[in-house]
């Protein structure tokens, strides 16, 4: 069993990056998967259960499920994501519960691609993180670990309200009304110390790394967290990520 995480005594030195999986195109075993993996890096799923299929449907998504990698000195990879089931024990509060959590990455990609039946694959993060990004990190994992998961329902509510366009869709393209509006935005943003994770009641699998991203200064903000599905994160879709930030190419994982 993961052993729990104390915020206070979470270590804070960064793994250098042991290989790039870039040219794996036939895809690799878990082992290396993990191996490879560093904070950032984004991992996808796939099944065909009716659960399944109808957040596809609903989100008109290539993938059902997303998750963030944490990798914090010499600690196993965690997974960070949010998800229905409480088998699995959340290493950040010791207990076990749905919704927002952090599991251990092995026990956590294996019960999807086994329990759930899942196909996998991952996409990394380059350039790595820093330092004060690994801080932000950290500070949205203790905020937003334990926040329930949506009905199905809400789920696609949000889905449509995220798709509704805003003041910086309304104005892009103008030069002078689209950087009023996004200094605004951005000003809104910084002078609320908790900005939206803290009044969600729930929260999609797509929103806790769209947040965590976001707060990491790696993902643009331009958009509400709701606007962002699984499949924002896979290559077909264009993921707003902020220079020099991208994302590699899928690499599908395979339990051996």
């Amino acid at each position: 069993m993961p052993t729990k995480l104390y915020p206070a005594e979470v270590p804070t030195r960064r793994k250098p990056r042991r290989a790039d999986l870039a040219g794996e195109s036939g895809g690799v075993s878990l082992t290396t998967a993990l191996e490879a993996t560093r904070t950032g890096d984004v991992w996808l799923f796939r099944g065909d259960s009716g659960p399944d299929r109808a957040i596809r449907t609903l989100t008109n998504a290539p993938v059902n499920h997303v998750a963030m990698a944490v990798c914090i000195d010499d600690l196993p990879p965690l997974l960070w994501h949010a998800e229905l089931g409480d088998k699995l024990t959340d290493v950040w509060t010791g207990s076990n519960h749905r919704g927002v959590q952090l599991h251990d990455a092995r026990e956590a990609v294996e019960q999807w691609m086994v329990r759930y039946e899942q196909a996998c694959w991952i996409r990394q993060l380059s350039p790595e993180v820093t330092k004060e990004q690994e801080d932000h990190l950290l500070k949205v994992i203790a905020r937003l670990d334990g926040t329930p998961f949506p009905t199905t329902a809400r789920l696609a509510g949000r889905w449509f309200r995220g798709r509704v366009p805003n003041s910086v869709d309304l104005v892009r393209g103008i030069p002078y009304l689209d950087r009023k509006v996004r200094e605004h935005r951005d000003q809104r943003q910084h002078e609320v110390s908790a900005p939206e994770p803290v009044s969600l009641e729930a929260a999609y699998c797509a929103e806790v790394v769209a947040i965590t991203y976001r707060d990491m200064g790696i993902l643009d903000t331009a958009k509400d967290s709701n606007w962002f599905d699984p499949g924002r994160f896979w290559s077909g879709d264009r993921l707003p990520l902020h220079a020099p930030h991208t994302l590699g190419p899928e690499i599908a994982v395979h339990l051996s």
